[in-house]
């Protein structure tokens, strides 16, 4: 194997210093990334971080300033094969609210040239447990329901690298669940999928590594583990006696509780474990979701 063709069997996305500006805007700034193939890769920042500008890049929708994008090893996503490999289930529902569940993933594999579209869009609606609603039209659905027919839609071609922007944005909880069982269902399988959001229980829950993003710029990568303890701080531990609570900050909350106790007198203990929450605020100085 030459030395290319095993890097790019190891990584399915190679991003080059990709720099984008909208007018004074700078949407995204020198962002460098290497996506391992069967990953899930978290985007985690608050809206207006530039995950949703990097997304339209690797998909081709626009076009760097400067800097690369590198699909498989097959170069740019402004070719129509380098597309192919790509599906894309971007935070706007890209759907026909007159069809039909059926009617839109039927035209998106048209689009696409899928053999035996039909069965292809049976199994999509079975995916997304939506066969029992699939010759209802769109404008009937909740909102969940059309972020899951979303999802499928950028399933149907059965692509490689799945990018999934905000794909849980405004869905009720049973969706929401659905989605990301769904995710790592998908992983287990080997596809690759890169998925932007701003709710830390989701990045930390699916993902295999993260990217933390603030303000258009890459702070650090890393899996949760790995972020939590070069930026996480310490432990809190939260003793009450008689009444009186005190807080503790230690990177051994469990000899910290033990010594507490050896102490005498309390009367309840907190732990507070090191989160993304705070690698987000001591890398930006503020909270994820102001």
């Amino acid at each position: 194997m030459h030395r290319r063709e095993e890097y790019y069997s190891r990584f399915m996305l190679v991003l080059r210093d990709l720099h984008k500006c909208f007018g004074s805007i700078v949407a995204v700034a020198d962002l460098t990334l290497e996506v391992n193939t069967g990953e899930v890769f978290g985007l985690l920042g608050p809206n207006g971080a530039g995950k949703s500008t990097t997304i339209a890049m690797i998909t081709g929708l626009l076009t760097p300033d400067s800097g690369t994008v590198d699909v498989l090893g097959l170069g740019s996503p402004t070719s129509a094969a380098v597309r192919m490999h790509l599906g894309l289930a971007p935070q706007e529902i890209t759907l026909y609210a007159d069809l039909t569940a059926r009617e839109n993933l039927l035209f998106y594999a048209r689009l696409y040239g899928v053999v035996n579209a039909r069965a292809r869009v049976e199994e999509l609606l079975a995916l997304v447990e939506l066969e029992a609603r699939g010759n209802d039209r769109l404008a009937t659905y909740s909102g969940g329901m059309k972020r899951r027919l979303n999802f499928a839609a950028a399933l149907v071609h059965d692509p490689k690298l799945l990018l999934l922007d905000e794909p849980t944005a405004g869905v009720d909880p049973q969706s929401r669940n659905r989605i990301l069982d769904l995710v790592r269902q998908l992983a287990s399988e080997g596809k690759t999928i890169i998925y932007t959001t701003h709710y830390m229980e989701e990045a930390a829950k699916i993902c295999d590594r993260v990217g933390i993003v603030d303000g258009g710029r890459m702070l650090d990568v890393g899996t949760v583990a790995q972020l939590v303890t070069r930026h996480g701080g310490q432990s809190s531990v939260a003793i009450e006696r008689a009444g009186v609570q005190t807080r503790v900050l230690t990177n051994d909350p469990v000899a910290e509780v033990t010594r507490q106790f050896a102490i005498g007198g309390v009367t309840s203990v907190r732990v507070e474990e090191p989160d993304l929450e705070g690698v987000f605020l001591a890398l930006t100085g503020r909270s994820l979701r102001e």
